[in-house]
């Protein structure tokens, strides 16, 4: 599975949405994608690239495409 698969099924999994519902997907944009949601995508993300996010990246993922820009970032090294 490549890893656009991989990050948008973290988010279709956890949120139980379709995958055309995942471009401009924002925090809050839907009932799901609350605080508890949020960690929920976080341990899907981190359990899909084997990865430990950082405590202000775990913040900053406010969006769909914002959580791409996060883990292109050197440090987890997914490409997309």
């Amino acid at each position: 599975m490549d890893n656009l698969k991989k990050y948008n099924n973290a988010f279709i999994e956890t949120f139980e949405i379709t995958e055309d519902q995942l471009a401009g997907l924002k925090y809050q944009d839907i009932a799901a994608w609350d605080s508890v949601g949020h960690m929920g995508l976080i341990a899907a993300l981190e359990d899909a690239f084997d990865i430990m996010m950082d405590t202000d990246d775990i913040i900053d993922l406010s969006s769909y495409e914002k959580g791409k820009e996060i883990l292109a970032k050197d440090e987890y090294g997914v490409e997309f």
